[in-house]
């Protein structure tokens, strides 16, 4: 028989869900199973896949070591070993909102890539003794965004499971305001709007396409922008992404005339190659937490706002800015 307590960052999620993380040789069904026949009992009793965890539960399994196995944790693309260097817009003891560069992804990637900006932020914590592998047995530190290779800006990782479950419910009820600064093509009929089309995911082409009209195939998109400054034929623009949909800030702007400048796929190469602009020119610049539901451990961030260090320093601001002259 083997026992384990449920802590802290357990709590609060299913048993099944939560023994899946804990022990990946033991599945939804055969949980399921092993539930009935009292081999898996919590708290001393028969127990049902879907019952809520709380800190200080108790599994007693009736099960062999191999099932029990965590399997290997040390593996050829460990975090520990990625740089742990990240540009740290905000931290506290739940949060940290990392400022992700061009070119670096989220997650690891088709390309197997392990310096990623989650492990990153992994080798940050680890080294910081704030997250110990071993001391967990279903959390992970996490990330609650996340932006394309190609896009610079900020992302939102969560250090415990509260904040976790806290920021992805506010994430989904839009409850934080997301700005993008990017700079278009020409000058958009109106100086603020909020447009909205019909977007289509192409996956084996890895683009979409934007229409006015509305198919079964297509979802609907929603893009709020104010033009903050314009010269020549070109425009400094903030939007708000009110739908998040992929691809969908250089989509839509393409599809009404205005493709994001450096922007090869939705856009022009022969007008990036005029400007000078080498990769597409939008970053997530801007963070506001605009909480109108409990937030629990988090709610000391309402009101509050986040900002990369000096947005004149992205490099297509600077760009931008030098054109001006």
């Amino acid at each position: 028989m083997t026992e384990i307590t449920v802590t802290k960052n357990d709590a609060g999620q299913r048993a099944d869900r939560f023994l899946t993380k804990a022990y990946p040789n033991l599945t939804l069904p055969l949980i399921c199973k092993l539930m009935r026949k009292k081999r898996i009992k919590l708290n001393g009793a028969r127990t049902e896949p879907n019952v809520k965890l709380t800190e200080g539960d108790v599994f007693r399994f009736y099960l062999s070591d191999e099932l029990l196995s965590k399997g290997e944790i040390e593996h050829e693309n460990d975090f520990r070993t990625v740089p742990s260097e990240i540009n740290i817009v905000y931290e506290d003891e739940n949060i940290l909102l990392a400022d992700k560069p061009v070119g670096m992804v989220v997650h690891e990637d088709n390309d197997n890539t392990s310096d990623t900006l989650i492990n990153r932020i992994k080798c940050y914590l680890w080294k910081k003794g704030e997250y110990i592998p071993e001391e967990e047995q279903s959390f992970v530190p996490a990330l609650c965004n996340r932006i394309d290779r190609n896009t610079g800006g900020i992302v939102i990782a969560a250090k415990n499971a509260e904040s976790l479950r806290v920021l992805n419910q506010k994430i989904r009820d839009r409850e934080l305001l997301k700005l993008y600064l990017c700079v278009v093509q020409g000058r958009p009929e109106r100086t603020s709007d909020t447009m909205t089309a019909y977007l289509q995911k192409l996956s084996d082409e890895n683009r979409v396409i934007v229409s006015d009209r509305k198919t079964p195939e297509n979802r609907t998109i929603k893009t709020k922008y104010r033009v903050l400054d314009s010269i020549g034929s070109q425009s400094l623009v903030e939007v708000d992404l009110l739908t998040g949909r992929t691809h969908q800030i250089r989509a839509h702007f393409a599809h009404t005339g205005h493709p994001l400048l450096g922007d090869g796929k939705y856009g022009s190469n022969k007008v990036n190659k005029q400007y000078g602009y080498n990769g597409q020119a939008l970053y997530s610049y801007k963070l506001r937490f605009e909480f109108t539901t409990d937030a629990g451990c988090l709610a000391y961030l309402n009101g509050r706002e986040f900002e990369v260090a000096d947005r004149n320093d992205i490099w297509f601001v600077k760009r931008y800015n030098e054109l001006k002259k």
